[in-house]
Parts: structure tokens; sequence; C-alpha cells
């Protein structure tokens, strides 16, 4: 789906705000730890630990980070703000327009393979395009962009795909008629994996819970454990399946798409399924969000009518509506870049190795700048309000981001198509997501429980 004519241009982007950096005081720079990356990091970066979100969720730990960083921004002004931390450079934009240079001037001079991304995710994929660089980052991010189509609404593998889809929500819910998050995640990986290694991949629920111990290894970046042994077994259990290259796979696809030495094709596909572990929480929640407002259920019904079952369709308004729930509560809270020379930020500087904090949770968010920031507002990616925003980022953005986004947006919505067509869904857990209030800052998808009707 691409954007309105209205996203602002790269160029346009160059010089951020325009304002020089500022330097927090000590106490400000503990505030921003202990509300806004204490609480994103005790939930796991890589792979998220459920009883820290359900406790989040009660607590709604999400909510004193926006307006501290709203406070920040009156009292020290728009340009980034640089953090006391002994030993590093690391500095946090409070303005759109400085998180939007960030993203349009990556991977030059800001590269998204920062000191902490390269501790985490080289864990379990050490030669993933994210923690690359040079060369080998360009060969490795069109490698990437060539399997998974990067430009293409509806991917070569969507036939396949839906039909996959369809068959495995055709047991969604269970026979008492609810559908929790142990039941949708199990159905959603089935998809998954059928959709990425191919149908012979289907019960490899080993395969996933291998790379799900090496994740919450990564959680911890340089300071956790490598497990090697684990980690070999992981790849040549994702191997055998990627060597079958199954037709109207992800796999054949990768097989079939000329790579160079640098690149190790197979060493991009944990990223995907990482990825699509993101994309199922969200799809949880953007059912949670349809089942309880009524007008955006009644377009979505109004758009599937038009549509085939088990069928691929782009469904605009549907990948709008998953747009908008990972606006709400972000899948990556921060993202991360480093400055790989000395830059300008209006009359001042920053040093090369300078870490950038790019916190979602707060430009998503943010009352002072966007009037939809608390209420589920699909049309804005639609009408171009998102897309004049640049620091709305659901799948990061400029060159940096994320190259399976239309692959994402192709699934997420074929499997709420699939529960949609089939149930009117009510949300009986918390929290509650009232359409006259404004939403909850913090949701645990886990938690998440739906009754069909």
């Amino acid at each position: 789906m691409s954007l309105p004519d209205s996203a602002p241009r790269l160029a346009d982007l160059a010089t951020g705000s325009g304002e020089p950096p500022a330097s927090a005081s000590v106490p400000d720079t503990l505030r921003i730890a202990g509300k806004a990356l204490l609480p994103t990091i005790a939930g796991g970066v890589i792979k998220r630990r459920p009883p820290v979100l359900s406790v989040a969720q009660k607590l709604q730990l999400d909510q004193p980070s926006i307006p501290l960083f709203q406070r920040l921004r009156r009292q020290y002004g728009p340009g980034p703000l640089v953090l006391r931390v002994p030993g590093r450079s690391i500095a946090v934009p409070l303005s759109g327009a400085d998180a939007g240079r960030l993203l349009a001037d990556s991977p030059e001079p800001f590269t998204p393979a920062s000191l902490e991304k390269r501790a985490a995710l080289s864990h379990f994929q050490p030669h993933g395009v994210l923690i690359s660089a040079g060369g080998e980052r360009a060969k490795r991010r069109a490698f990437n962009e060539a399997v998974l189509e990067t430009e293409r609404p509806m991917h070569e593998v969507a036939a396949k795909a839906a039909a996959v889809v369809e068959e495995e929500a055709e047991g969604l819910p269970g026979g008492d008629g609810r559908l929790d998050w142990n039941a949708f995640d199990a159905a959603w990986w089935r998809v998954v994996r059928r959709i990425v290694l191919g149908d012979g991949a289907r019960a490899d629920t080993e395969l996933i819970a291998r790379l799900n111990r090496l994740r919450l290894a990564a959680n911890w970046a340089y300071l956790g454990p490598r497990l090697g042994r684990l980690r070999e077994r992981f790849d040549e259990r994702l191997r055998a399946h990627l060597d079958r290259a199954e037709p109207g796979s992800l796999a054949q696809v990768l097989a079939s798409t000329p790579a160079e030495p640098e690149v190790d094709p197979a060493g991009q596909v944990p990223h995907w399924l990482f990825a699509f572990d993101a994309a199922g929480m969200v799809t949880a929640r953007t059912l949670a969000l349809l089942a309880t407002h009524a007008d955006q259920l009644a377009r979505v019904r109004e758009e599937l009518a038009q549509a085939d079952p088990g069928v691929a369709h782009p469904l605009p308004y549907l990948r709008a509506c998953v747009l908008d729930a990972v606006r709400l509560w972000p899948t990556t809270p921060v993202l991360l870049r480093e400055s790989t020379v000395d830059t300008q930020w209006g009359t001042g500087e920053l040093r090369a190795g300078t870490t950038f904090l790019i916190f979602t949770p707060f430009f998503h968010r943010d009352r002072e700048t966007l009037p939809y920031a608390d209420r589920f507002a699909p049309d804005v990616w639609l009408d171009g309000q998102a897309a004049c925003k640049p620091a709305l980022a659901p799948f990061s953005g400029g060159p940096g981001a994320c190259p399976g986004r239309n692959l994402v947006l192709m699934t997420t919505t074929a499997m709420l198509a699939a529960l949609i067509r089939r149930h009117d869904y009510a949300l009986i857990s918390a929290p509650d997501l009232d359409p006259n209030r404004p939403l909850p800052a913090t949701i645990d998808n886990f938690g998440l429980e739906f009754e069909a009707r």
C-alpha cells in the first residue's frame, strides 16, 4: 500500500527541526530511563515477556512517558536531547522532524546497526540485514527486497497464503466459542510456517521454540549468554525446511533468487520469523479494536463483502486498521540509529558514534501534535494525515523501513478477514477499549480473549 502524495520527501527531512541539541539534567535522564526505557527493556525488546506485559497493562506503564516527553520538549526545545550517560553519547529526538531525519538518512550517516542492536540480534541472525553495514548491507537489503517483493502490495505467494489462512482459521474459535491468545497464536504460527517454509513445516513447533529461546537470550544483548549449540540446532532445522523449497512458499522464492556469497540467504529468514511474531501480536490487537469499534467494523465488513473469501485482496481499509493498531501500540517501542560521522544539528553538533533513541510511543500518542492520538483512527492512513508525520513509523521508515511490510500486511489482513467473515467477536478480557474514551497506552495481547457470536 503506497503512501499518499502528501508524504514528506526525503530531501525535505534532511535538516530535521533545525534546532540544536540540548543536554538533559541528571534527574531528567533518570526520568527517561525509569519511565520510558526501563519498562520497554523489562517487557522484552526482542522477545516479549508475558508476565511483565500483564503487569504493564494493569499499571499502564507506557502512559507516564508521553507527558514526560512533552514536558521535556517544552523545557529543552525541539532539538535532540542528549542524555547524561557516562562514556556514551546518547540522544533522544523530541520532534517528529528530527525523528524523520534519522529515518530518512539511513544507513548513512545514521545506521540502523547500532551497538545494542548488533549485540542483541547477533544471538540468532548474525548475518541479518539490520545489523549489517557497507557493501554487505546493500547486498543483503537488495536480496531481502527481491524475495519479499517490498514494493508489491500482493506478494507472488498471495494465492497460496490466502488458502493457508482460510484452512487454519477454520478451526477458530474452539468448541466453546472462545478465542484466547494461546489458540490464536498456535494457528498464527501454523500459517507463518506454511507461508515461509511450506506445508512440511506446519507442525514444526520445535523450530519456533528454539528461535524463541534464542530471542529470550537476545533480550540481554551483550549481557546475555551465547547459546551457540542451540543456534546451530535451530539453523540445521531451518535449513532443512528451506532446502525443500516447497512450491508456493517464500522458501521457493528464496531458492530461485540469485544471491552473492556475502548475502547468506538462509541467514535472512530468522528475522522474517521474528517479524511475523510481532505481526501476530498486531493481528490480535486489531481484532480487539474492531470487536469494540462498531463503525470501523462495519466498514471492514463492507470491504469484505466486495472480496471473494479465500482469494488474496489488498483490502486497503483493513490494512489501515492494522497500521493504526501498530500506531496505538508499537511493537518496536524504540527505533535505534547510530551516527557514523559527526552530524550538524542547527548551530550544534553531535559526534560520530552517537546513539539515537526514537521512542515511538511518544510520537504515536503525542496529543500536542496528533488530534487522533488516543483513538482508533484508520482513516489517517488513507487520507494523508499520517503520511505528513514522519515520526509515525509502524514499520520504521526511510531506506531502513521493514522490507516485508507489504507481506506482513497481506498476511495480517487475510487472517483478520477470515476471522471476521466467520463470526462476530466480543472482547471479554481487559483492557476496556471504549471508543468514547481515550484508548489505554498499554495492552497485553497475551491476555486477550474473545467470544464468538
